[in-house]
């Protein structure tokens, strides 16, 4: 497995929320992290099925268009009872002509649970799907998931995406309310993180 020596780190997202989480769980190792977006970069078009392709997607293209190491999050929620939609199409379901609406997204998540009449408690999972890539197109690849179920209503001003309506197994806070150092301490990309750090910050 290859060793991160570089001190700069290209984040493949245009996503604010995902790029802070993601730097904050970088600063114990010194690395400046900057995103495709403060770059002028494109984002990509995700044309793969799985959380692994988009991530590998994401990555490679900002690596090679930045002359620099990038790591991108491929990530989303798969919902039990929907047949694990929204998963890879996760910000799909939040897309509006201005750009991302998450509450309306969650909100079509749940009228989808009321349509089937899903049984509670209507379990979930996150994914995350961290990919590390090189100029020269190397890459590795690390997932990492929590499991949990989805609630209504929204819950916590915390967090980004679908963090309101996801209550973690054992936990009476939904990842929108919890504080955000707890959250980072036991999220699917605090799990992915972990297996990136073994294999390819630390000695």
């Amino acid at each position: 497995m290859r060793k991160f020596v570089e001190n700069k780190l290209v984040i493949a997202s245009h996503n604010t929320g995902k790029v802070r989480e993601i730097g904050d769980l970088l600063k114990p190792f010194g690395v400046e992290v900057i995103s495709a977006g403060a770059l002028g970069l494109e984002e990509p078009d995700e044309t793969e099925d799985n959380f692994i392709g988009n991530a590998q997607i994401k990555a490679h293209f900002a690596a090679k268009e930045s002359g620099m190491p990038a790591l991108s999050d491929d990530s989303g929620i798969s919902v039990d009872a929907l047949g694990g939609a929204p998963g890879v199409y996760t910000a799909d379901w939040a897309e509006t002509p201005d750009g991302r609406d998450f509450p309306m997204a969650m909100e079509k998540v749940w009228a989808e649970l009321e349509k089937v009449n899903a049984p509670t408690p209507r379990d979930a999972q996150f994914n995350c799907t961290l990919c590390l890539a090189w100029p020269d197109g190397h890459d590795e690849v690390f997932e990492g998931i929590v499991r949990g179920q989805v609630v209504w209503p929204m819950r916590g001003e915390h967090g980004f995406g679908f963090d309101p309506v996801f209550l973690p197994d054992g936990e009476t806070e939904t990842f929108g309310e919890m504080d955000p150092a707890k959250k980072h301490a036991m999220s699917h990309r605090a799990d992915a993180f972990a297996k990136l750090v073994a294999g390819c910050f630390d000695d």
